[in-house]
């Protein structure tokens, strides 16, 4: 009984991790990146996002109740895994143990984020161009934001690759051969995404 009740709670986290955790850090990225374009253009796309209709419900439930879940659950797999990369040293098993080093960063990022950001908009703080670029400005916050993004980027995109195979999506060893090549492109994409938008802030 046990034994399947874990199961399905890693289902459930790998399927969360994706949708709908990964498709907003997607569109987040997406929105982000209009700071190439300008103060202006972040701006308008901040504003767009920041005055949708229902917005802390949907925050609510689409973002941070499942991230609250997939970040607990997250940390019970990553203290109770067994990691054997000093044994096997094996590609996926490199992959394992910096899936759960990932995420701890992640959610260490994740966390001093949303409290410079969403909490400080609850106390009247404006989340415009000027407020990243305060942020980015800093040497030290910049080299965290940095590790902390591609952290999180790396972690959807190896997560990826995990869900494919949870799933059943993947099932022979060629798919899960073609699936990493995916996953790596993804986490690439993604990344030169992230970097031009923390060089566009500052």
């Amino acid at each position: 009984m046990a034994g399947n009740r874990e199961f399905v709670l890693r289902r459930v986290h790998s399927l969360l991790g994706v949708i709908p955790i990964g498709l907003f850090l997607v569109q987040h990225l997406v929105v982000n990146h209009f700071a190439t374009g300008g103060p202006e253009s972040f701006n308008k796309a901040a504003d767009f996002m920041g005055n949708l209709p229902f917005r802390l419900v949907l925050e609510t439930v689409i973002i941070y109740l499942p991230i609250l879940f997939h970040a607990i659950y997250g940390l019970y797999i990553a203290f109770t895994a067994k990691n054997n990369t000093s044994k096997y040293g094996y590609f996926r098993n490199w992959m394992f143990m910096l899936q759960r080093v990932s995420g701890i960063i992640t959610l260490i990022f994740i966390a001093w984020h949303v409290w410079e950001t969403r909490v400080a908009a609850a106390f009247g703080t404006h989340v415009d161009f000027n407020m990243m670029n305060e942020i980015l400005s800093s040497p030290f916050m910049f080299t965290f934001y940095v590790i902390g993004t591609i952290s999180t980027v790396f972690h959807f995109a190896n997560g990826l690759w995990s869900f494919f195979v949870s799933w059943g999506i993947t099932v022979s060893p060629r798919s899960q051969k073609i699936s990493t090549y995916f996953t790596i492109g993804v986490f690439v994409a993604l990344s030169i995404v992230l970097v031009r938008t923390l060089l566009a802030f500052v």
